[in-house]
């Protein structure tokens, strides 16, 4: 039954993907996105990797699809037509690209192996040392703010540097909007004349 829920999962995130390249409305592919991230969410889910799950459905279907419709409200609804080109070089570098981590996939364990190597190396001291060592009862907890403290804090550190990014770039734009617009008793004046 598992099986069933990944395939259709996967099937949904295939056909929002392929609506995404083709629309040309901005404001449906933003909200295709917000779709996409929340199958991808639901996907983690029926992984059992439920932190991964919160941590996509809050970044990838909430914060970037709000930040993305407001950076639509400061430019354009439709995407400008592509020039004519051949879409040969991106097609083969996607192809070439997709081939080899297929090709690097394959000597991978099977999805749940008790056998794989992080079930035999790493999980078991983190079972055993983390009530010990560190004190929280979650498992995820204990290794995301203790043994991976330092690796948390810096991806925190790349997210928030990102979102700043992204406030200063709306803001520029904001500003070079109202840069463009005439002041409103100047437009009554462009109109008298």
């Amino acid at each position: 039954m598992e099986q069933i829920i990944d395939i259709v999962l996967l099937a949904f995130m295939v056909v929002v993907a392929i609506a995404m390249i083709r629309l040309r409305n901005l404001y449906a592919v933003v909200m295709l996105s917000g779709i996409y991230s929340l199958l991808s969410a639901s996907m983690f889910v029926v992984l059992d990797a439920v932190d991964v799950a919160f941590t996509e459905a809050a970044v990838g279907a909430g914060i970037a699809t709000v930040l993305m419709l407001g950076t639509l409200a400061l430019t354009f609804r439709e995407e400008r037509p592509p020039k004519r080109r051949t879409p040969l070089l991106p097609l083969a570098v996607v192809v070439v690209t997709g081939a080899a981590l297929v090709y690097g996939t394959l000597d991978m364990p099977h999805y749940g192996d008790p056998e794989a190597p992080i079930h035999q190396h790493v999980a078991p001291r983190y079972i055993a040392d983390s009530p010990l060592e560190v004190g929280p009862p979650n498992m995820v907890t204990s290794v995301l703010a203790s043994y991976r403290g330092y690796d948390t804090l810096g991806e925190t550190t790349v997210i928030f540097t990102a979102g700043i990014a992204v406030l200063v770039l709306l803001s520029g734009v904001t500003r070079r909007r109202q840069r463009r617009r005439p002041a409103r008793g100047d437009e009554s004046r462009e109109a008298r004349r």
